[in-house]
């Protein structure tokens, strides 16, 4: 079967590159079952049901997040019961939402979805290690597919290797810069240290540019705000053996804007 995951999506210019680009790339890629990470499509920060709603309808199955899921007050009861929509399963018991869990793919082959959070330069939270083999012992299905939210390279490379053999794939997440080190790991497990984003590569990591640059000239904190124009999806193509659950293989999507596809930029 074949796995499609997207990029952290940016906004409003993500959510409309994701209208158009997705449906093409789904079928193109025959995928079975599409991921995407959410925690930055309302207006470049957080989440609500209607964003949510709009990324469901363009052909996502599971969104997955990270630590700036909290960040739109009016959409944490949708992700305390939306079960499609995951928070990182590491935060403390008693967070609302949940981390992981089962969903069907459009073949019927059962996927099992887990969202983590790195600890290294990040919000505390439990550690997100010993979190993934606690998930993985009820975890009752071959394929399985973790999105590693995390800043550290090395803690992602080290999440890899720590669940190579573990799960189908380790998909990381949160620094929206698409890394060229996508490979299937000695024991099974694709991997790729950050998939990108969908959102305006005309910018500082989605954002506009000019903001970004005040910000790190003065010190001071600025209000960021999505980038407009030049969007394009970045995700990953994976091949699972649904069988055993092993990568087949793993290929980096970076896919831009088709004449006239997707206009009028806004955030």
């Amino acid at each position: 079967m074949r796995i499609l995951f997207v990029g952290d999506v940016i906004g409003r210019p993500g959510r409309r590159a994701l209208r158009a680009l997705l449906p093409g790339i789904k079928e193109s890629y025959g995928a079975d079952f599409c991921i995407a990470n959410g925690e930055n499509a309302a207006a470049g920060k957080g989440i609500t049901e209607k964003v949510a709603q709009e990324m469901f309808s363009c052909g996502v199955d599971v969104i997955t997040s990270g630590n700036h899921i909290w960040d739109r007050k009016e959409g944490i009861s949708y992700v305390q019961a939306e079960s499609r929509l995951l928070r990182p399963a590491n935060y403390p018991p008693g967070v609302g939402g949940i981390g992981y869990g089962t969903f069907q793919s459009r073949s019927g082959v059962p996927v099992g979805v887990i969202n983590l959070q790195g600890r290294t330069f990040m919000p505390a939270t439990d550690c997100p290690f010993r979190t993934a083999l606690c998930i993985l012992e009820e975890m009752d299905v071959p394929v399985k597919v973790v999105d590693f939210h995390a800043e550290a390279t090395s803690e992602k490379v080290a999440m890899g290797w720590f669940l190579d053999g573990k799960v189908s794939a380790v998909v990381g997440t949160h620094t929206h810069v698409q890394t060229s080190d996508e490979r299937v790991l000695s024991k099974g497990t694709a991997y790729i240290t950050d998939v990108g984003m969908t959102g305006a590569m005309d910018s500082v990591i989605g954002f506009k540019k000019e903001v970004a640059l005040r910000r790190f000239l003065t010190q001071l904190p600025m209000r960021y705000e999505p980038a407009e124009g030049d969007v394009w999806l970045c995700g990953v193509a994976v091949d699972v053996d649904e069988g055993t659950g092993r990568a087949v293989s793993i290929v980096r999507i970076r896919e831009g804007p088709r004449e006239g596809c997707i206009p009028n930029f806004g955030s």
